[in-house]
């Protein structure tokens, strides 16, 4: 019999500290409901979860930066809506104006109305506000490096009308002559920088097609030279004819290029006219600008972004500043002015709406995306409370009964006293 080693009560007491350590470790994971607590409980999964955490909650940060951006599309929409809805009034004003059935005083009348409504678009363009951030004042567009000339498209020419052609042989893209006669008045009128131009014409048999949009009359009643506003002449075939404004930026914009034919009585010849003034605002003008267009921040990840351009939406732009209704002929341009500003407020609202309903599928996918993201890192991170109770009650058995067994060990050395009696 030994006293010096107790090999017996060495040997339980490894057990009890082997069993005591387990069992505080069960502990330590059933309250707080995790599997990995430290690195050491699992090195190599606790790299993998935290990556998991950090994709978890940029989707979920992502998801609010989306809710973000719809506030902000819905609040330049919803200015948008108030600027057609003064659009709409102020062509229900031209149309009634375009009538001579009012008098001079009608017309001013109808003018200061017009002039108010214009105000309050530009007012709305310059106050429409998201955080502080103005969103219809130009500010948010894209970059442009150049300012840029507008060009005004008409398509409703037939293949025919090369250079050389007459005015006389015109046909329309069917092939229908367009009956211009020798003798007729031709009338194009546009608005530029809010002023309206109306120049005249008469038809000589030699004009040729490019004269409709190049010569005008002067009060001594002789073709002048070539219309500088106007600017450069296309002619595409079954393009039809393309005009581009002489100088660049949102002053020099033509708006409403209208070109009216007239017999010699003074009939409006309805065919010819309409064909020729068919003419649409295929590029839009611009002021050069740097990029202000918002970034959104729609993933987890670095690039994964969307980006939010709004263009500039007050009335100098949409060509409608200083817009003049005074004259039946000022009022009669200015309907095709307007309704080419409804368009473009048309056309910029149905952009916004389109994002906006992407924001809101990219909400739906990101949630998606972060539940099952979660439930992958629960699986890594989380413990299994059944499974660990289950091992913290028999890790608190063995360290019971460990602590019994060290007791009974430190008793055999006891023996040894009854040798000496």
């Amino acid at each position: 019999m030994q006293i010096n080693h107790n090999i017996a009560a060495l040997n339980t007491y490894r057990q009890l500290n082997s069993a005591s350590n387990a069992q505080s470790k069960s502990m330590e994971k059933l309250s707080s409901g995790l599997r990995i607590n430290r690195a050491g409980d699992d090195a190599a999964g606790l790299a993998i979860s935290e990556k998991m955490r950090g994709q978890i909650r940029g989707l979920d940060q992502a998801s609010r930066n989306s809710q973000d951006g719809i506030s902000m599309i819905q609040t330049a929409e919803g200015a948008l809506n108030e600027t057609h809805d003064i659009l709409q009034r102020m062509r229900e004003l031209a149309t009634q104006s375009a009538s001579d059935t009012n008098t001079d005083q009608d017309r001013k009348n109808i003018q200061s109305e017009m002039t108010g409504l214009t105000t309050e678009i530009d007012r709305i363009g310059n106050a429409t506000q998201f955080n502080t951030k103005n969103l219809l004042d130009g500010s948010m567009g894209q970059a442009v490096n150049a300012s840029t000339n507008n060009i005004n498209t008409n398509t409703a020419l037939a293949a025919a009308t090369a250079t050389g052609n007459l005015l006389t042989a015109l046909k329309d893209s069917n092939g229908n002559s367009l009956g211009i006669q020798a003798g007729d008045s031709i009338s194009i009128s546009y608005v530029m920088n809010g002023t309206t131009v109306n120049n005249t014409y008469s038809v000589q048999a030699t004009d040729k097609i490019d004269d409709i949009v190049k010569k005008d009359t002067d009060a001594d009643g002789k073709q002048d030279a070539a219309d500088a506003n106007l600017g450069a002449i296309a002619f595409g075939g079954a393009a039809g004819i393309s005009t581009t404004a002489a100088a660049a930026g949102t002053t020099a914009a033509i708006n409403g290029l209208t070109v009216t034919v007239k017999d010699s009585q003074g009939n409006v010849r309805t065919a010819a006219t309409n064909a020729l003034s068919s003419f649409q605002e295929t590029t839009q003008a611009d002021n050069k600008r740097t990029d202000g267009s918002a970034t959104l921040q729609i993933g987890a990840n670095t690039n994964q972004n969307v980006n939010l351009s709004i263009n500039d939406m007050r009335a100098s732009a949409l060509g409608v500043s200083g817009l003049q209704v005074t004259t039946q002929t000022q009022a009669n341009t200015a309907m095709k002015v307007i309704d080419t500003a409804i368009q473009k407020v048309s056309s910029e609202r149905g952009k916004l709406g389109a994002l906006q309903n992407r924001l809101e599928h990219t909400i739906n996918n990101l949630g998606t995306s972060s539940e099952n993201l979660t439930a992958a890192e629960s699986r890594i991170r989380d413990v299994d409370m059944a499974k660990e109770m289950m091992n913290q009650t028999k890790n608190s058995i063995l360290s019971q009964a460990a602590q019994a067994m060290l007791a009974q060990a430190n008793q055999q050395p006891q023996g040894v006293l009854q040798l000496l009696r």
